[in-house]
C-alpha cells in the first residue's frame, strides 16, 4: 500500500438520536464531540437520525420521522 493516501480509520461512537441507541465501530468519520464509552476511553461522537435501532425495516414498526417538513410539503403540493 502507498503511504499517506488512505484516510484515518479509527474508533467512533455513533448515536441514534431518535432511539437513544449508541454503538462503537470503526469509521473514517470524525467529530468535535466526544463521549466516554463503557470501557473508560473517550471516542468521537457522530449523531445520526436513523440506525438499525430505529429503521422500520429492522424494527418492524412504522415510524414517521420528518425532520424538515418534507411530508407536509409533499401533501400540500399534491393535494387534490
Amino acid at each position: 500500500m502507498k503511504a499517506d493516501i488512505h484516510p484515518d480509520y479509527h474508533n467512533v461512537v455513533f448515536h441514534d438520536v431518535t432511539s437513544d441507541f449508541k454503538f462503537l465501530t470503526r469509521s473514517t468519520m470524525s467529530s468535535k464531540d466526544t463521549v466516554k464509552w463503557e470501557d473508560g476511553e473517550e471516542y468521537p461522537l457522530v449523531k445520526v437520525e436513523i440506525s438499525s435501532a430505529s429503521h422500520p425495516f429492522y424494527t418492524g414498526k412504522h415510524k414517521v420521522i420528518d425532520t424538515s417538513g418534507r411530508i407536509d410539503k409533499f401533501q400540500k403540493r399534491y393535494a387534490r
